[in-house]
C-alpha cells in the first residue's frame, strides 16, 4: 500500500531541491504540494509531468488519485487571496 511518506521520497529523489508536502492516509488518495526552482519557466502541465514522471507507474497502479499543486519558490512567496466562501 502506498503512503504519503513514500510519495514524498519518490518526488524528492527526482527533484532533490524541492520542498514537498504530501497528505493522505487512506493509501490511495493524496494531496501534494511541490515547490521547486526546477519549475521556473515551465508551464503548469510540464511541472505536473515532472512530478508524475517521478512517480512512474505507481500513478496507474498504486495511487488512485493525486491532487497536485506545483509552483516555483517565487510563486510560493506570493500572498494568496483568501478562500471564497
Amino acid at each position: 500500500m502506498m503512503n504519503a511518506s513514500t510519495i514524498k521520497s519518490l518526488i524528492q529523489q527526482q527533484l532533490p531541491d524541492a520542498l514537498v508536502e504530501v497528505l493522505g492516509d487512506d493509501g490511495a488518495h493524496f494531496e501534494a504540494l511541490v515547490v521547486s526552482p526546477a519549475f521556473v519557466g515551465l508551464s503548469l502541465i510540464k511541472q505536473h509531468q515532472m512530478v508524475y514522471d517521478a512517480l512512474g507507474g505507481r500513478m496507474r497502479e498504486e495511487i488512485h488519485a493525486l491532487s497536485l499543486r506545483t509552483m516555483t519558490p517565487e510563486q510560493a512567496q506570493q500572498p494568496r487571496p483568501p478562500a471564497a466562501h
